[in-house]
C-alpha cells in the first residue's frame, strides 16, 4: 500500500476514532450520565420541537388553503395564532360542551353508587345466608390487631419524612415541568415564524460538511420523515374523531346513558393507537354499570362491534393509508412500539415503519433493476456466444 496523502489521512482518522472507541467503552457510565445530563438540559427544546411539529400541522393547511395568504406581512403570524387556538380550542370547547354532561354524572353518581354498593352487600348477605360454609370458612381466619396496629403506626412514623420529602420533590417537579413547557413554548413560536430560514440553514450546514450522496439522501429522508409523520398526526385525529361520532351515535339510538361523555372520552384516548379505546370503554361500563347492568352489558356488546370495525376496517385504511403503511404492518408497529417505549412507542412507531418500509421498498425495487439490467446483459452476451459458435460451425 503506497503512504501517500490520503492514505495518511485515512490511517489518522482510523487511528482517532479507535481511541474515542476505547475511551468511550472503558467511561461509559460517565458517558450516559453525561448524555443523560444533556437530554435533561436540552428537553425544553425538544418539547418545544414537538409542540412546533404538532401546530405546523394546521398552520400549513391554514397558509395555504385561505386567503391569507395574500398579505404575506401578516400571514405567518395570523396563521400561527389561528392554528395555536385551534389545538387549544377543540378542547376546550369539548371541556365546555361536556361539562354540564360531567356535572349529571357526577351528581348521579353520587346518588347511583350508594344504592349500588347497598344492593351488593344485600346480594353477599343473601349468599351467606344460603351458604353457611362460607361464613364459616371466612371465621377461621384470625387477625392479629394489635400487631398489625404497630405496623401501621411503625409505617406512618417512618413514611412521615419520605412522604415530607416526596410532596417537596413533587412541587419542585411540578414547577420545573411548568417554567420547561414555557421556554418550550417560546421555542416553538420563535421556530414556526421562521422555519424556512431555520431549514435553509440546516440544508446549508449538511451540505457544507457532508459528501454530496450522503447530503441528497439525508434530505430525502428527512422530507419523507416529516411527510409522514404529518400525514399520521392527521389521520390520528380523525380516525379518534370517527370512532368518538360512531360511539355517539350508536348509544344515542340504543337510549344509553352518558352518550355524549363516552363519545368524547372514547374519541380523546382513541388518539392511542388501536389500544387507547379500551381505556374508554372501562369508564364506559363503569358509568353505566352505576345505572344497570344489562345496559352496561349491551354497552360492552356494542363496544366489541365497534371496536372491531374501528380495528379491522377503519384504523388500517385511513392511519395505514396516511402513512403508506399496509394494514398489517401497522398492527404490528404498534404491538412492538407498545412493547418498547409504551403508550410513547405506540405513537411514534407507527410513522417511523412507514418510513422504514419506504426505504426498503425503494431500496429493494432499486436493486431488483440492477439485477435485472445484469441479467439481460448476460443473457444477451450468452445470446451472442451461441450466435457467432453457429457461425463458426457453418
Amino acid at each position: 500500500m503506497e503512504l501517500n496523502k490520503e492514505t495518511i489521512k485515512k490511517i489518522r482518522g482510523l487511528i482517532v476514532f479507535a481511541v474515542v472507541a476505547v475511551v468511550a467503552g472503558v467511561n461509559y457510565q460517565k458517558l450516559f450520565g453525561l448524555m443523560g445530563s444533556f437530554a435533561a438540559m436540552a428537553s425544553p427544546f425538544l418539547l418545544g420541537g414537538a409542540i412546533a411539529f404538532i401546530v405546523n400541522v394546521p398552520m400549513r393547511a391554514i397558509e395555504t388553503r385561505t386567503p391569507i395568504r395574500k398579505s404575506r406581512r401578516f400571514r405567518r403570524p395570523i396563521s400561527l395564532f389561528l392554528a395555536i387556538t385551534l389545538v387549544v380550542g377543540v378542547p376546550v370547547a369539548v371541556l365546555v360542551v361536556v361539562g354540564p354532561e360531567l356535572k349529571n354524572t357526577v351528581m348521579s353518581l353520587q346518588k347511583s353508587v350508594p344504592s349500588f354498593f347497598e344492593e351488593v352487600q344485600n346480594q353477599a348477605e343473601s349468599l351467606f345466608a344460603r351458604n353457611p360454609g362460607i361464613v364459616e370458612y371466612i371465621s377461621g381466619f384470625t387477625i392479629d390487631w394489635e400487631q398489625l396496629g404497630g405496623q401501621v403506626m411503625a409505617f406512618l412514623s417512618r413514611g412521615a419524612g419520605t412522604m415530607l420529602a416526596s410532596t417537596l420533590n413533587a412541587a419542585v417537579s411540578i414547577v420545573s415541568g411548568v417554567a420547561g413547557f414555557c421556554i418550550g413554548f417560546v421555542f416553538a413560536v420563535y421556530v414556526l415564524l421562521q422555519k424556512e430560514r431555520l431549514v435553509r440553514q440546516a440544508k446549508r450546514l449538511c451540505r457544507a460538511y457532508l459528501p454530496e450522496r450522503v447530503y441528497e439522501k439525508t434530505l430525502k429522508v428527512a422530507v419523507l420523515t416529516e411527510r409522514t409523520f404529518s400525514n399520521f398526526l392527521a389521520g390520528q385525529c380523525m380516525e379518534a374523531v370517527i370512532l368518538g361520532a360512531m360511539f355517539f351515535v350508536t348509544l344515542t339510538l340504543l337510549r344509553l346513558p352518558y352518550a355524549l361523555l363516552i363519545g368524547v372520552l372514547i374519541a380523546f384516548t382513541a388518539l392511542i393507537p388501536i389500544f387507547g379505546a379500551f381505556v374508554g370503554c372501562a369508564v364506559g361500563t363503569f358509568l353505566i354499570l352505576m345505572v344497570s347492568p344489562v345496559k352496561a352489558l349491551i354497552f360492552l356488546v356494542v363496544f366489541q362491534v365497534l371496536q372491531q370495525l374501528e380495528g379491522n376496517l377503519i384504523y388500517p385504511h385511513v392511519v395505514g393509508g396516511s402513512v403508506g403503511l399496509p394494514s398489517i404492518w401497522v398492527l404490528v408497529a404498534v404491538t412492538i412500539g407498545g412493547s418498547a417505549m409504551g403508550v410513547i412507542g405506540m405513537l411514534v412507531f407507527i410513522p417511523l415503519c412507514s418510513v422504514l418500509y419506504a426505504l426498503l421498498r425503494e431500496a429493494v425495487a432499486e436493486r431488483l433493476k440492477k439485477k435485472g439490467q445484469a441479467n439481460g446483459r448476460k443473457q444477451v452476451g450468452q445470446g451472442g456466444k451461441a450466435q457467432k459458435g453457429q457461425q463458426t460451425r457453418k
